[in-house]
Protein backbone atom coordinates (compact mmCIF):
# COMPACT_ATOMS: atom_id res chain seq x y z
CA UNK A 1 0.00 0.00 0.00
CA UNK A 2 2.71 2.73 0.78
CA UNK A 3 4.63 1.54 -2.13
CA UNK A 4 1.22 2.40 -4.13
CA UNK A 5 0.68 5.61 -2.44
CA UNK A 6 4.18 6.85 -3.66
CA UNK A 7 3.69 5.97 -7.03
CA UNK A 8 1.05 7.75 -6.78
CA UNK A 9 2.50 10.77 -5.16
CA UNK A 10 5.19 10.60 -7.82
CA UNK A 11 2.63 10.61 -10.65
CA UNK A 12 1.06 13.75 -9.54
CA UNK A 13 3.91 15.70 -8.92
CA UNK A 14 5.10 14.72 -12.15
CA UNK A 15 1.83 16.05 -13.65
CA UNK A 16 2.61 19.22 -11.74
CA UNK A 17 5.56 19.75 -13.37
CA UNK A 18 4.93 19.23 -16.79
CA UNK A 19 1.74 21.37 -16.87
CA UNK A 20 2.07 23.70 -19.43
CA UNK A 21 1.27 26.85 -18.91
CA UNK A 22 -1.82 28.92 -19.79
CA UNK A 23 -2.56 31.99 -22.33
CA UNK A 24 -5.25 34.31 -22.00
CA UNK A 25 -7.64 34.97 -25.01
CA UNK A 26 -8.34 37.32 -26.69
CA UNK A 27 -4.39 37.47 -28.13
CA UNK A 28 -4.94 40.55 -29.50
CA UNK A 29 -7.63 42.41 -27.18
CA UNK A 30 -9.97 45.34 -28.48
CA UNK A 31 -10.52 46.30 -32.24
CA UNK A 32 -8.01 43.72 -34.19
CA UNK A 33 -10.76 41.65 -36.36
CA UNK A 34 -10.18 39.35 -39.44
CA UNK A 35 -7.32 38.24 -38.42
CA UNK A 36 -5.07 36.39 -40.69
CA UNK A 37 -1.50 34.55 -40.21
CA UNK A 38 1.29 32.53 -41.43
CA UNK A 39 4.66 30.71 -40.11
CA UNK A 40 8.08 31.81 -41.50
CA UNK A 41 11.16 30.58 -40.10
CA UNK A 42 10.76 30.34 -36.28
CA UNK A 43 8.27 33.54 -36.11
CA UNK A 44 4.73 33.61 -36.69
CA UNK A 45 3.25 37.16 -38.61
CA UNK A 46 -0.12 38.42 -37.99
CA UNK A 47 -2.64 40.92 -39.61
CA UNK A 48 -5.82 42.59 -38.51
CA UNK A 49 -8.15 45.06 -40.58
CA UNK A 50 -8.42 48.45 -39.84
CA UNK A 51 -11.15 50.35 -42.01
CA UNK A 52 -10.33 53.75 -42.08
CA UNK A 53 -8.07 53.52 -39.49
CA UNK A 54 -4.08 54.94 -40.43
CA UNK A 55 -1.76 53.38 -40.64
CA UNK A 56 -3.62 50.67 -41.75
CA UNK A 57 -3.52 46.99 -41.51
CA UNK A 58 -1.35 45.91 -38.65
CA UNK A 59 1.86 43.42 -38.93
CA UNK A 60 2.34 41.53 -35.83
CA UNK A 61 5.24 39.20 -35.16
CA UNK A 62 4.93 36.50 -32.07
CA UNK A 63 7.45 33.18 -31.21
CA UNK A 64 5.16 31.56 -29.71
CA UNK A 65 1.15 32.27 -31.47
CA UNK A 66 0.42 34.40 -27.77
CA UNK A 67 2.46 37.35 -27.28
CA UNK A 68 2.75 39.38 -30.15
CA UNK A 69 4.95 42.58 -30.90
CA UNK A 70 3.42 45.42 -33.10
CA UNK A 71 6.25 45.59 -35.69
CA UNK A 72 4.75 47.79 -38.65
CA UNK A 73 2.20 48.67 -41.32
CA UNK A 74 1.32 47.88 -44.50
CA UNK A 75 -0.36 50.72 -45.61
CA UNK A 76 2.21 53.51 -43.98
CA UNK A 77 1.69 56.67 -46.48
CA UNK A 78 -1.18 59.51 -46.25
CA UNK A 79 -1.18 59.70 -50.15
CA UNK A 80 -1.50 56.22 -50.66
CA UNK A 81 -4.83 55.56 -48.04
CA UNK A 82 -7.69 58.28 -49.03
CA UNK A 83 -10.26 57.48 -47.45
CA UNK A 84 -11.96 61.13 -46.98
CA UNK A 85 -15.48 60.94 -46.69
CA UNK A 86 -15.37 57.15 -46.41
CA UNK A 87 -17.26 56.81 -42.90
CA UNK A 88 -15.52 54.65 -40.33
CA UNK A 89 -16.79 51.31 -40.91
CA UNK A 90 -15.49 51.65 -44.97
CA UNK A 91 -12.05 51.44 -45.97
CA UNK A 92 -9.42 48.36 -45.55
CA UNK A 93 -11.11 44.75 -45.31
CA UNK A 94 -9.91 41.65 -44.47
CA UNK A 95 -6.26 41.58 -45.31
CA UNK A 96 -4.47 37.97 -45.75
CA UNK A 97 -0.99 37.44 -45.20
CA UNK A 98 1.61 34.83 -46.96
CA UNK A 99 4.82 33.94 -48.11
CA UNK A 100 6.19 32.71 -50.69
CA UNK A 101 10.06 32.40 -52.08
CA UNK A 102 11.43 35.27 -50.16
CA UNK A 103 8.82 37.87 -49.74
CA UNK A 104 5.78 38.20 -48.05
CA UNK A 105 2.36 39.20 -49.67
CA UNK A 106 -0.50 41.01 -48.31
CA UNK A 107 -3.28 41.34 -50.06
CA UNK A 108 -6.96 43.40 -49.09
CA UNK A 109 -9.60 45.36 -50.17
CA UNK A 110 -9.59 49.04 -49.96
CA UNK A 111 -13.50 49.61 -50.46
CA UNK A 112 -15.18 52.13 -52.38
CA UNK A 113 -11.64 53.32 -53.16
CA UNK A 114 -9.51 51.15 -55.85
CA UNK A 115 -10.59 47.44 -54.32
CA UNK A 116 -8.61 44.92 -54.37
CA UNK A 117 -4.68 45.00 -53.91
CA UNK A 118 -1.16 43.06 -52.95
CA UNK A 119 1.65 44.76 -51.18
CA UNK A 120 5.27 42.82 -50.77
CA UNK A 121 8.07 42.98 -48.27
CA UNK A 122 11.77 41.05 -47.94
CA UNK A 123 11.79 42.34 -44.24
CA UNK A 124 8.07 43.22 -42.80
CA UNK A 125 9.69 45.03 -40.02
CA UNK A 126 11.43 47.43 -42.57
CA UNK A 127 8.38 48.63 -44.74
CA UNK A 128 6.06 47.95 -47.63
CA UNK A 129 5.78 48.31 -51.55
CA UNK A 130 2.43 50.12 -52.57
CA UNK A 131 -0.34 48.77 -53.44
CA UNK A 132 -0.33 46.85 -56.85
CA UNK A 133 -3.92 46.75 -57.92
CA UNK A 134 -6.44 43.61 -59.31
CA UNK A 135 -9.36 45.80 -61.36
CA UNK A 136 -9.80 42.50 -62.76
CA UNK A 137 -11.05 41.21 -59.05
CA UNK A 138 -14.55 42.25 -58.59
CA UNK A 139 -15.09 41.25 -55.17
CA UNK A 140 -13.57 41.37 -51.43
CA UNK A 141 -11.36 39.47 -48.83
CA UNK A 142 -9.03 38.55 -51.39
CA UNK A 143 -6.36 36.20 -50.18
CA UNK A 144 -3.43 34.76 -51.76
CA UNK A 145 -2.64 31.13 -52.55
CA UNK A 146 0.64 29.84 -54.20
CA UNK A 147 0.64 26.34 -55.52
CA UNK A 148 3.02 23.31 -55.58
CA UNK A 149 4.03 24.00 -59.28
CA UNK A 150 5.10 27.47 -58.93
CA UNK A 151 1.66 28.96 -60.16
CA UNK A 152 -0.19 31.86 -57.80
CA UNK A 153 -3.36 32.86 -57.22
CA UNK A 154 -6.03 34.66 -55.23
CA UNK A 155 -9.46 33.35 -53.93
CA UNK A 156 -11.73 35.92 -52.46
CA UNK A 157 -15.79 36.27 -51.99
CA UNK A 158 -17.67 37.83 -54.96
CA UNK A 159 -21.10 38.11 -56.27
CA UNK A 160 -23.44 35.73 -57.13
CA UNK A 161 -23.56 33.83 -60.75
CA UNK A 162 -24.52 35.97 -63.48
CA UNK A 163 -24.87 38.91 -60.79
CA UNK A 164 -28.41 37.32 -60.26
CA UNK A 165 -28.87 36.15 -56.47
CA UNK A 166 -31.79 33.35 -55.27
CA UNK A 167 -31.85 35.41 -51.92
CA UNK A 168 -30.12 38.06 -49.70
CA UNK A 169 -26.68 37.38 -48.70
CA UNK A 170 -25.99 34.94 -51.38
CA UNK A 171 -22.48 35.34 -52.56
CA UNK A 172 -19.55 33.08 -54.24
CA UNK A 173 -16.07 32.17 -53.50
CA UNK A 174 -13.87 32.73 -57.26
CA UNK A 175 -10.51 32.12 -57.69
CA UNK A 176 -7.85 33.99 -60.50
CA UNK A 177 -4.59 33.14 -61.40
CA UNK A 178 -2.15 36.31 -60.86
CA UNK A 179 1.72 36.83 -62.25
CA UNK A 180 4.13 36.40 -59.17
CA UNK A 181 6.09 39.14 -61.02
CA UNK A 182 3.97 41.15 -62.38
CA UNK A 183 1.15 40.86 -59.70
CA UNK A 184 -1.74 40.84 -62.59
CA UNK A 185 -4.37 38.97 -62.72
CA UNK A 186 -4.23 36.09 -65.41
CA UNK A 187 -6.74 34.21 -67.84
CA UNK A 188 -10.31 34.41 -66.53
CA UNK A 189 -11.77 33.65 -62.61
CA UNK A 190 -13.86 30.06 -61.55
CA UNK A 191 -16.16 29.88 -59.23
CA UNK A 192 -15.10 27.56 -56.20
CA UNK A 193 -18.27 27.56 -54.04
CA UNK A 194 -22.04 28.91 -54.79
CA UNK A 195 -23.72 30.04 -51.85
CA UNK A 196 -21.98 27.92 -48.98
CA UNK A 197 -22.18 24.79 -47.68
CA UNK A 198 -25.73 24.05 -49.08
CA UNK A 199 -27.02 26.08 -51.15
CA UNK A 200 -30.65 24.89 -50.89
CA UNK A 201 -30.43 26.21 -47.38
CA UNK A 202 -29.81 29.74 -48.34
CA UNK A 203 -26.55 29.91 -46.27
CA UNK A 204 -25.45 33.98 -46.68
CA UNK A 205 -22.55 35.78 -46.59
CA UNK A 206 -19.55 32.95 -47.60
CA UNK A 207 -16.45 35.56 -47.55
CA UNK A 208 -13.26 35.46 -45.87
CA UNK A 209 -11.33 32.51 -47.97
CA UNK A 210 -8.09 30.93 -47.72
CA UNK A 211 -6.99 27.41 -49.19
CA UNK A 212 -3.84 25.01 -47.93
CA UNK A 213 -2.93 22.06 -49.26
CA UNK A 214 -2.74 18.58 -46.75
CA UNK A 215 -2.56 14.90 -47.73
CA UNK A 216 -3.40 15.77 -51.01
CA UNK A 217 -6.09 17.29 -51.06
CA UNK A 218 -7.31 21.39 -51.30
CA UNK A 219 -8.42 22.95 -48.42
CA UNK A 220 -10.71 25.94 -48.64
CA UNK A 221 -12.35 27.56 -45.14
CA UNK A 222 -14.54 30.23 -45.23
CA UNK A 223 -16.56 32.02 -43.09
CA UNK A 224 -20.51 32.00 -43.51
CA UNK A 225 -23.22 33.60 -41.65
CA UNK A 226 -22.67 36.82 -41.26
CA UNK A 227 -20.17 38.59 -39.17
CA UNK A 228 -22.54 39.01 -36.25
CA UNK A 229 -24.25 36.46 -34.11
CA UNK A 230 -24.59 33.86 -36.61
CA UNK A 231 -21.00 34.07 -37.93
CA UNK A 232 -19.09 30.49 -38.42
CA UNK A 233 -16.21 28.78 -40.14
CA UNK A 234 -16.85 26.46 -42.88
CA UNK A 235 -14.84 24.23 -44.94
CA UNK A 236 -14.47 22.57 -47.94
CA UNK A 237 -12.32 20.03 -49.89
CA UNK A 238 -11.15 18.66 -53.17
CA UNK A 239 -8.58 16.63 -54.73
CA UNK A 240 -8.08 19.72 -57.30
CA UNK A 241 -7.06 23.58 -56.96
CA UNK A 242 -10.47 24.73 -58.99
CA UNK A 243 -12.93 22.04 -57.35
CA UNK A 244 -15.20 20.54 -57.49
CA UNK A 245 -15.26 20.97 -53.28
CA UNK A 246 -17.01 18.99 -50.69
CA UNK A 247 -18.51 20.56 -47.99
CA UNK A 248 -17.50 19.02 -44.93
CA UNK A 249 -20.86 17.20 -43.93
CA UNK A 250 -20.19 18.17 -40.11
CA UNK A 251 -20.13 22.15 -40.80
CA UNK A 252 -19.55 24.84 -39.21
CA UNK A 253 -16.07 23.79 -37.66
CA UNK A 254 -16.77 26.66 -35.60
CA UNK A 255 -19.20 28.73 -34.13
CA UNK A 256 -21.01 30.06 -30.91
CA UNK A 257 -24.34 31.16 -32.11
CA UNK A 258 -26.27 27.72 -30.33
CA UNK A 259 -25.23 28.62 -26.89
CA UNK A 260 -27.50 30.11 -24.21
CA UNK A 261 -26.48 33.75 -24.30
CA UNK A 262 -27.01 34.49 -20.89
CA UNK A 263 -23.73 31.87 -20.15
CA UNK A 264 -21.12 33.76 -18.09
CA UNK A 265 -18.43 35.70 -19.77
CA UNK A 266 -19.60 34.20 -23.19
CA UNK A 267 -17.73 34.96 -26.61
CA UNK A 268 -19.56 35.41 -29.30
CA UNK A 269 -20.15 35.86 -33.51
CA UNK A 270 -16.54 33.62 -33.65
CA UNK A 271 -15.44 33.21 -37.56
CA UNK A 272 -13.11 34.44 -39.85
CA UNK A 273 -10.50 32.29 -39.52
CA UNK A 274 -7.03 31.04 -40.57
CA UNK A 275 -4.78 28.36 -40.29
CA UNK A 276 -1.15 28.02 -39.02
CA UNK A 277 0.65 24.95 -38.28
CA UNK A 278 3.60 25.02 -36.01
CA UNK A 279 6.69 23.06 -35.62
CA UNK A 280 5.75 20.76 -33.34
CA UNK A 281 3.50 19.60 -36.28
CA UNK A 282 0.03 20.79 -33.95
CA UNK A 283 -2.86 23.09 -36.17
CA UNK A 284 -4.41 26.43 -34.42
CA UNK A 285 -6.75 28.68 -35.53
CA UNK A 286 -6.84 32.71 -35.13
CA UNK A 287 -10.56 33.93 -35.64
CA UNK A 288 -12.35 36.92 -34.45
CA UNK A 289 -14.41 36.88 -31.88
CA UNK A 290 -16.34 39.68 -29.29
CA UNK A 291 -16.65 39.61 -25.69
CA UNK A 292 -20.37 41.08 -24.71
CA UNK A 293 -21.22 42.76 -21.14
CA UNK A 294 -25.05 41.75 -21.25
CA UNK A 295 -26.75 38.78 -22.51
CA UNK A 296 -28.24 41.17 -25.30
CA UNK A 297 -25.17 40.82 -27.51
CA UNK A 298 -23.87 44.34 -26.56
CA UNK A 299 -20.33 45.35 -26.74
CA UNK A 300 -18.18 48.06 -27.15
CA UNK A 301 -14.32 46.43 -28.23
CA UNK A 302 -15.60 45.39 -31.74
CA UNK A 303 -14.03 42.14 -32.55
CA UNK A 304 -11.40 41.06 -31.52
CA UNK A 305 -8.72 38.05 -31.99
CA UNK A 306 -9.07 34.83 -30.58
CA UNK A 307 -6.67 31.80 -30.47
CA UNK A 308 -7.90 27.96 -30.37
CA UNK A 309 -6.32 24.52 -31.37
CA UNK A 310 -7.33 22.79 -34.21
CA UNK A 311 -7.58 19.31 -34.62
CA UNK A 312 -7.96 16.63 -37.43
CA UNK A 313 -10.82 14.16 -37.37
CA UNK A 314 -11.19 11.91 -40.46
CA UNK A 315 -9.25 14.21 -42.53
CA UNK A 316 -10.73 17.44 -41.76
CA UNK A 317 -9.70 20.12 -39.51
CA UNK A 318 -12.23 21.27 -36.83
CA UNK A 319 -11.35 24.09 -34.36
CA UNK A 320 -11.86 23.71 -30.64
CA UNK A 321 -13.31 20.27 -30.98
CA UNK A 322 -12.99 19.67 -27.16
CA UNK A 323 -15.01 22.35 -26.05
CA UNK A 324 -18.46 23.61 -26.50
CA UNK A 325 -17.08 26.93 -25.80
CA UNK A 326 -14.00 29.42 -27.13
CA UNK A 327 -12.24 29.20 -24.13
CA UNK A 328 -10.38 32.32 -21.99
CA UNK A 329 -7.74 29.80 -21.48
CA UNK A 330 -5.66 27.27 -23.14
CA UNK A 331 -2.42 25.47 -23.09
CA UNK A 332 0.18 26.87 -24.46
CA UNK A 333 0.91 26.13 -27.78
CA UNK A 334 4.87 26.71 -27.75
CA UNK A 335 7.59 27.86 -24.84
CA UNK A 336 6.51 30.83 -23.72
CA UNK A 337 8.58 33.86 -25.59
CA UNK A 338 8.91 37.38 -24.37
CA UNK A 339 8.17 39.98 -27.22
CA UNK A 340 9.55 43.20 -25.52
CA UNK A 341 6.97 45.36 -25.81
CA UNK A 342 3.56 45.90 -24.01
CA UNK A 343 0.81 43.08 -23.69
CA UNK A 344 -2.06 42.47 -26.42
CA UNK A 345 -4.02 40.73 -24.08
CA UNK A 346 -4.92 39.75 -20.51
CA UNK A 347 -4.87 43.22 -17.74
CA UNK A 348 -2.59 45.21 -18.81
CA UNK A 349 -1.30 49.20 -18.10
CA UNK A 350 -0.20 51.38 -21.29
CA UNK A 351 1.43 54.70 -20.47
CA UNK A 352 2.48 57.27 -22.89
CA UNK A 353 4.82 60.51 -21.23
CA UNK A 354 5.18 61.45 -25.35
CA UNK A 355 9.63 61.69 -24.57
CA UNK A 356 9.76 60.04 -27.76
CA UNK A 357 10.63 62.15 -31.45
CA UNK A 358 8.07 60.03 -32.88
CA UNK A 359 4.64 58.42 -31.99
CA UNK A 360 4.53 54.76 -30.37
CA UNK A 361 3.13 52.46 -33.46
CA UNK A 362 -0.08 51.67 -31.25
CA UNK A 363 -1.35 55.53 -31.86
CA UNK A 364 -4.39 55.11 -34.60
CA UNK A 365 -5.38 58.65 -36.43
CA UNK A 366 -9.05 58.39 -37.45
CA UNK A 367 -8.48 58.79 -41.55
CA UNK A 368 -4.66 59.88 -42.99
CA UNK A 369 -3.19 63.17 -41.28
CA UNK A 370 -2.33 65.36 -44.66
CA UNK A 371 -0.62 68.19 -43.16
CA UNK A 372 1.64 68.39 -39.63
CA UNK A 373 -1.47 68.98 -37.04
CA UNK A 374 0.60 67.50 -34.12
CA UNK A 375 3.84 67.36 -33.10
CA UNK A 376 6.01 65.83 -30.28
CA UNK A 377 8.10 68.89 -30.59
CA UNK A 378 6.88 71.86 -30.17
CA UNK A 379 6.96 71.42 -26.19
CA UNK A 380 8.94 68.83 -24.84
CA UNK A 381 7.22 65.84 -23.26
CA UNK A 382 4.01 67.02 -24.71
CA UNK A 383 1.59 66.14 -27.56
CA UNK A 384 0.47 69.13 -28.85
CA UNK A 385 -2.69 68.89 -31.33
CA UNK A 386 -3.86 71.78 -32.88
CA UNK A 387 -7.30 72.73 -33.00
CA UNK A 388 -8.37 72.44 -36.07
CA UNK A 389 -12.14 72.95 -37.53
CA UNK A 390 -12.35 69.41 -38.82
CA UNK A 391 -14.77 67.57 -36.38
CA UNK A 392 -15.34 63.70 -35.75
CA UNK A 393 -19.01 63.79 -36.83
CA UNK A 394 -17.34 64.70 -40.56
CA UNK A 395 -15.63 61.89 -42.90
CA UNK A 396 -12.14 64.16 -42.94
CA UNK A 397 -9.33 63.53 -41.10
CA UNK A 398 -9.33 65.75 -37.05
CA UNK A 399 -7.08 66.32 -34.86
CA UNK A 400 -7.67 62.48 -33.07
CA UNK A 401 -5.17 60.75 -31.88
CA UNK A 402 -6.72 57.48 -30.39
CA UNK A 403 -6.05 53.94 -28.75
CA UNK A 404 -8.23 51.14 -28.49
CA UNK A 405 -10.79 50.30 -25.67
CA UNK A 406 -9.47 46.57 -24.78
CA UNK A 407 -11.08 45.50 -22.54
CA UNK A 408 -14.66 45.77 -20.85
CA UNK A 409 -13.23 47.50 -18.06
CA UNK A 410 -11.00 49.72 -18.18
CA UNK A 411 -10.35 53.45 -18.09
CA UNK A 412 -8.25 56.24 -20.31
CA UNK A 413 -6.90 59.47 -18.66
CA UNK A 414 -4.99 62.20 -19.52
CA UNK A 415 -3.15 65.74 -18.23
CA UNK A 416 -4.57 68.43 -21.28
CA UNK A 417 -3.47 72.54 -21.54
CA UNK A 418 -5.68 74.49 -23.07
CA UNK A 419 -5.82 78.28 -23.21
CA UNK A 420 -8.88 79.67 -25.29
CA UNK A 421 -11.63 82.37 -24.58
CA UNK A 422 -13.66 80.85 -27.81
CA UNK A 423 -16.65 78.49 -27.10
CA UNK A 424 -16.19 77.11 -30.18
CA UNK A 425 -12.60 75.86 -29.11
CA UNK A 426 -12.67 72.25 -27.29
CA UNK A 427 -9.75 69.91 -26.18
CA UNK A 428 -9.82 66.77 -24.30
CA UNK A 429 -10.91 62.87 -24.34
CA UNK A 430 -13.42 61.01 -26.79
CA UNK A 431 -14.58 57.79 -26.85
CA UNK A 432 -15.61 56.85 -29.99
CA UNK A 433 -17.54 54.43 -31.69
CA UNK A 434 -18.33 56.13 -35.62
CA UNK A 435 -19.34 59.77 -36.57
CA UNK A 436 -22.38 59.33 -34.74
CA UNK A 437 -22.08 57.91 -31.34
CA UNK A 438 -19.59 58.89 -29.03
CA UNK A 439 -19.01 60.46 -26.10
CA UNK A 440 -16.98 64.02 -25.66
CA UNK A 441 -15.43 65.08 -22.35
CA UNK A 442 -13.04 68.18 -22.75
CA UNK A 443 -12.07 71.80 -22.02
CA UNK A 444 -13.85 74.62 -23.51
CA UNK A 445 -15.54 78.43 -22.56
CA UNK A 446 -19.27 79.35 -21.27
CA UNK A 447 -20.09 82.57 -21.09
CA UNK A 448 -16.56 83.70 -20.97
CA UNK A 449 -15.37 81.49 -18.08
CA UNK A 450 -13.58 78.04 -18.36
CA UNK A 451 -15.54 75.05 -18.16
CA UNK A 452 -15.56 70.99 -18.23
CA UNK A 453 -17.83 69.79 -20.81
CA UNK A 454 -19.68 66.18 -21.38
CA UNK A 455 -21.13 65.94 -24.79
CA UNK A 456 -22.59 63.25 -26.10
CA UNK A 457 -22.85 62.90 -30.11
CA UNK A 458 -26.20 63.51 -32.39
CA UNK A 459 -27.60 60.47 -34.22
CA UNK A 460 -28.70 62.37 -37.61
CA UNK A 461 -26.70 65.44 -37.77
CA UNK A 462 -23.29 67.19 -36.73
CA UNK A 463 -24.85 68.70 -33.60
CA UNK A 464 -23.72 67.18 -30.34
CA UNK A 465 -26.22 67.31 -26.77
CA UNK A 466 -24.43 69.02 -23.94
CA UNK A 467 -24.86 66.27 -20.96
CA UNK A 468 -22.92 68.21 -17.85
CA UNK A 469 -21.08 71.38 -17.72
CA UNK A 470 -18.98 72.41 -14.58
CA UNK A 471 -17.43 75.38 -13.81
CA UNK A 472 -13.95 76.18 -13.53
CA UNK A 473 -11.60 78.53 -11.59
CA UNK A 474 -10.77 81.51 -13.82
CA UNK A 475 -6.88 80.50 -13.08
CA UNK A 476 -7.22 76.84 -13.89
CA UNK A 477 -4.65 76.10 -17.17
CA UNK A 478 -4.10 72.31 -16.54
CA UNK A 479 -6.73 69.73 -15.90
CA UNK A 480 -6.93 65.99 -15.86
CA UNK A 481 -9.10 63.93 -17.81
CA UNK A 482 -10.43 60.65 -16.99
CA UNK A 483 -12.86 58.33 -18.85
CA UNK A 484 -14.01 54.68 -17.42
CA UNK A 485 -15.72 51.93 -19.46
CA UNK A 486 -17.78 49.89 -16.75
CA UNK A 487 -19.11 46.84 -18.86
CA UNK A 488 -22.54 48.65 -19.73
CA UNK A 489 -21.62 52.15 -18.55
CA UNK A 490 -19.03 55.06 -18.69
CA UNK A 491 -18.12 57.07 -16.03
CA UNK A 492 -16.44 60.63 -16.74
CA UNK A 493 -14.27 62.81 -14.55
CA UNK A 494 -11.86 65.60 -14.35
CA UNK A 495 -9.28 66.74 -11.79
CA UNK A 496 -7.68 70.06 -11.04
CA UNK A 497 -4.63 68.74 -9.05
CA UNK A 498 -2.90 65.43 -8.99
CA UNK A 499 -5.45 63.91 -6.03
CA UNK A 500 -9.19 64.74 -6.47
CA UNK A 501 -11.39 63.18 -9.19
CA UNK A 502 -14.45 65.16 -9.68
CA UNK A 503 -17.34 63.17 -11.15
CA UNK A 504 -18.87 64.95 -14.61
CA UNK A 505 -21.66 61.64 -14.63
CA UNK A 506 -20.92 58.33 -13.15
CA UNK A 507 -23.58 56.10 -15.41
CA UNK A 508 -23.71 57.26 -18.93
CA UNK A 509 -25.18 54.20 -21.50
CA UNK A 510 -22.69 52.72 -23.07
CA UNK A 511 -25.06 50.80 -25.18
CA UNK A 512 -24.77 53.93 -26.97
CA UNK A 513 -21.67 52.97 -28.14
CA UNK A 514 -22.36 49.00 -28.68
CA UNK A 515 -21.76 47.73 -32.05
CA UNK A 516 -25.65 46.36 -31.66
CA UNK A 517 -26.66 49.90 -31.25
CA UNK A 518 -24.13 51.41 -33.71
CA UNK A 519 -24.04 49.20 -36.09
CA UNK A 520 -20.46 48.52 -38.31
CA UNK A 521 -17.37 46.48 -38.01
CA UNK A 522 -15.37 48.63 -35.43
CA UNK A 523 -14.54 48.57 -31.79
CA UNK A 524 -14.57 51.99 -29.66
CA UNK A 525 -11.60 53.97 -29.23
CA UNK A 526 -10.22 56.16 -26.45
CA UNK A 527 -9.01 59.03 -28.20
CA UNK A 528 -7.44 62.46 -27.62
CA UNK A 529 -9.15 65.46 -29.84
CA UNK A 530 -9.11 69.16 -30.51
CA UNK A 531 -11.62 71.14 -32.65
CA UNK A 532 -13.19 74.48 -33.19
CA UNK A 533 -16.52 72.96 -34.77
CA UNK A 534 -16.03 74.37 -37.94
CA UNK A 535 -14.37 78.02 -37.35
CA UNK A 536 -11.16 78.80 -37.98
CA UNK A 537 -8.35 78.42 -35.09
CA UNK A 538 -5.09 79.07 -34.10
CA UNK A 539 -5.37 77.33 -30.93
CA UNK A 540 -2.94 74.30 -29.57
CA UNK A 541 -4.13 71.59 -27.43
CA UNK A 542 -1.41 70.30 -25.21
CA UNK A 543 -1.35 66.29 -23.41
CA UNK A 544 1.66 65.63 -21.37
CA UNK A 545 0.76 61.82 -21.10
CA UNK A 546 -1.70 59.62 -21.56
CA UNK A 547 -3.03 56.51 -19.61
CA UNK A 548 -4.68 53.68 -20.63
CA UNK A 549 -5.68 50.40 -17.69
CA UNK A 550 -7.44 47.17 -18.45
CA UNK A 551 -8.92 45.13 -15.73
CA UNK A 552 -11.36 42.49 -16.91
CA UNK A 553 -12.73 39.91 -13.62
CA UNK A 554 -12.64 37.27 -16.08
CA UNK A 555 -8.96 36.95 -16.43
CA UNK A 556 -8.96 36.44 -12.90
CA UNK A 557 -10.80 33.59 -12.81
CA UNK A 558 -9.97 30.25 -13.41
CA UNK A 559 -12.02 28.26 -16.17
Amino acid sequence: MKKLSLLILMLVLFACQTKREQFTNPILAGFYPDPSICKVGEYYYLVTSTFVYYPGIPVFRSKDLVNWKLISYVIHKPEIFNVEGSRVSRGLFAPSIRYHDGLFYVSCTLIDRGGNFISTSADPEKGWSDPTWFPQVNGIDPSPYFDEDGRAYLIYNSIAPDNAPLYDGHRTIRIIEFGIDSLNAIGEESILINGGTDLSKKPVWIEAPHIFKKDGYYYLIAAEGGTAYQHSEVVFRSRSLTGPYISYEKNPILTQRHLDPKRTNPITTTGHADFVETENGEWWAVFLGCRPYVDKDYYNNGRETFLAPVKWIDGWPVINPDFDEVRYTYDYPLPKAETGSRPQSGNFIFKDDFSTDQLALEWMFLRAPKEAWYSLSDKTGSLNLKVRPEQCTEYVNPSFVGHRQQHLNSSASTSLSLETQKENEKAGLLIFQNEEHFYFLCKSVADGKPVVQLYQSGVKDSSMLLLVSKPLDIATRDIRLKIESKGDQYAFYYATNNVDWISMDRNVDAKFLSTQVAGGFVGCIYAMYATSLGEPSTATASFDWFSYEGDDDVYKQKQ
